[in-house]
């Protein structure tokens, strides 16, 4: 049963929200690196276990690219680089 009186009582919740803008190191596939080139970088760039360097590289071969890492725009440079230097083609998206 309501009362004549029935207050709402509205409660203001302040919420803090990291905005990051999170963006991903992507690998793409050529006809030049081994299989074993790109996980020998995988693991040495970005820290991946030879598990995960092995899956991102047969997705790179099947799907033509794979997201490697993902993080800060200056967290993925260097790791571009790197890759870059290495002969892969990486990119930050």
């Amino acid at each position: 049963m309501k009362t004549a009186y029935q207050q709402e009582e509205l409660i203001d919740v302040l919420e803090a929200v990291e905005t990051t803008d999170l963006m991903d190191l992507v690998v793409f596939n050529d006809d030049v690196n081994t299989f074993d080139h790109v996980i020998d970088t995988l693991i040495r760039v970005c820290r991946h276990t030879p598990e995960q360097a092995e899956q991102c590289t047969l997705l790179v071969h099947f799907k033509g690219k794979c997201a490697v890492k993902n993080g800060s725009f200056d967290f993925l440079k260097p790791m571009r680089e790197a890759i870059c230097e290495a002969g892969i083609d990486a990119r930050i998206l």
